[in-house]
């Protein structure tokens, strides 16, 4: 087994994590394997790298603790990868559990641009997913069948508009330093300050990635609505205004 030392990818923004831990997948040999450390569960990454290059990902826990989440990553057989050409990503839901398909698709959705198709294939129609998203972005996706038979459907899911901004003269009311908390801790934290807010204020908070997951995971679970705008982005900190909009 040739395997070199952790490759630690906290400090890289999200989607670079995903694009260097999937570019080091695929040049491996069989029974080659790599080790990389993340500052929280990248099991979402572990089902694109399943739906990219099949039952072929080995994926072992050697730690799984505060911000150091240590995995090894196997190649056990030769395969393809599936095609991508026209799409920026794939999540094959046949091999995601149901409890975790809307984490996968709306985590990975959060590191996409505006322009970027995330192609999702299932032996049904993602009913909850397509809700999910019809509720929670409308206008700001499109959701396009690209086939339907009785075994297998490929959706195509295209981000349309990026972020939006908040308004200006805001009353900010708390500040949040969320780099000390481990991963579990900063999303209930984030949840308790949008809890709190009344409409028209906002929180700030800092953080020591680019938190866009975190933003779609919230916007998916949470049914208060709220603005994001970025004040800082990177490359050590990333700091973000999150706004209650004033009711109707």
């Amino acid at each position: 087994m040739n395997e070199s030392l952790p490759d630690d990818v906290r400090p890289l923004a999200p989607l670079a994590r995903h694009k260097r831990i999937g570019d080091r997948f695929r040049d491996l040999a069989v029974g080659e394997s790599f080790v990389f450390i993340n500052d929280h569960d990248p099991k979402a990454l572990f089902y694109e790298l399943q739906s990219l290059f099949g039952e072929v990902v080995g994926w072992e826990y050697l730690t799984r603790e505060g911000k150091e989440w240590t995995v090894r990553v196997t190649r056990t057989g030769d395969s393809t990868v599936h095609p991508t050409e026209g799409v920026s990503t794939v999540m094959n839901l046949r091999k995601i559990p149901d409890g975790d398909a809307l984490h996968a698709v709306s985590h990975r959705y959060g590191m996409m641009e505006a322009g970027d198709t995330m192609e999702l294939i299932s032996d049904r129609m993602p009913m909850l997913i397509r809700g999910v998203f019809r509720n929670r972005f409308p206008g700001k996706h499109s959701w396009e069948v690209k086939k339907e038979t009785t075994s297998e459907v490929i959706i195509h899911l295209t981000k349309l508009q990026a972020d939006e901004s908040v308004d200006s003269g805001i009353k900010v009311v708390t500040r949040l330093d969320l780099r000390p908390h481990p991963p579990g801790e900063r999303h209930e934290i984030f949840h308790q300050a949008l809890k709190n807010l009344a409409p028209g204020e906002a929180f700030e908070f800092t953080n020591d990635h680019d938190p866009k997951p975190l933003h779609y995971q919230i916007k998916v679970e949470e049914s208060i609505p709220f603005q994001w705008d970025y004040i800082e982005f990177g490359p050590v900190a990333w700091r973000v205004r999150v706004t209650r909009p004033q009711e109707a």
